[in-house]
């Protein structure tokens, strides 16, 4: 497996090189400090199979801009972001616009271990900060974090490049709340009656078989326009199944169905103690 950290600082790169080969001794790890050279690289090397992205890549650079260019030039590249942000308007932003996971740099290694383990295994990793989030029916995801955050005085943090004349990528920033794939982690391998729960679970929300082929491809971050695609069904028939699940999980956003369904099995997944 080949793994692309983006992340310009040195100590951190050492540090996520050691904790990536501590998964998997074979995995071969690249870096990039600068966007440009990050997408060279997925260019020139269609292996690479995961990407760690620092939001902070210098002042001038906006790295929800890289994110939505990740997310565009390669829509089935899981992508997990490792930033020392602690605004949970940030984090909500970051899954809403189709990343895998948001892991804080102030988690500790084990922690780390667990949501990359998580985010290979095909589920979505959620930060604890987010997930009482997901508790507020009726509540917009974003206005909730924006509540949150001002309540702890928690500042923006990661610079807007537009402002900056610097890098901004060439794909719209802005949250892709009707493309992202932000259902649910809903699907995970068999790892000792696991998957055996999740279809139980499934099963007991009434979602049809298709409705659960959506979900799964969701969970990889497809857009509904790639989904149809491969399903072989129209944008509208995905658009339909998308809403008979967030239906079915009591929620109005696929954001708040990643944060409630990705809670529960990493709650499931955390070992005791």
């Amino acid at each position: 497996m080949k793994v692309l950290l983006v992340d310009d600082h040195p100590m951190v790169l050492s540090a996520l090189q050691t904790i990536i080969h501590g998964l998997d001794s074979g995995t071969e790890v690249l870096s990039a400090g600068h966007p440009d050279e990050a997408f060279a690289r997925l260019a020139a090397d269609p292996g690479i199979e995961l990407v760690l992205l620092d939001l902070w890549l210098g002042e001038r650079i906006d790295g929800f801009a890289v994110l939505a260019e990740l997310r565009a030039r390669c829509p089935e590249l899981p992508v997990v972001v490792v930033s020392a942000t602690e605004r949970l308007t940030d984090m909500v932003r970051v899954i809403d616009m189709g990343a895998m996971g948001f892991v804080p740099k102030r988690s500790s290694n084990d922690e780390l271990r667990r949501a990359l383990a998580l985010v290979l295994g095909g589920g979505v990793y959620i930060p604890q900060a987010l997930l009482g989030l997901a508790r507020s029916p009726g509540t917009r995801l974003a206005d909730a974090a924006a509540a949150a955050d001002e309540a702890a005085g928690r500042q923006p943090g990661v610079p807007l490049a537009q402002a900056m004349g610097g890098w901004t990528g060439s794909t719209p920033v802005a949250p892709r709340e009707d493309a992202a794939g932000l259902a649910a982690a809903a699907l995970l391998p068999d790892d000792g009656g696991e998957m055996a729960l999740r279809h139980r679970s499934m099963a007991e929300l009434g979602l049809t078989p298709r409705q659960s082929e959506v979900l799964a491809l969701l969970l990889k971050g497809l857009s509904n326009k790639l989904i149809a695609r491969q399903l072989n069904v129209t944008v509208d028939t995905v658009k339909d199944h998308v809403a008979a699940v967030l239906r079915a999980l009591g929620v109005s956003s696929r954001t708040q169905a990643v944060l409630v369904v990705s809670g529960l099995t990493q709650q499931a997944r955390r070992p005791p103690g």
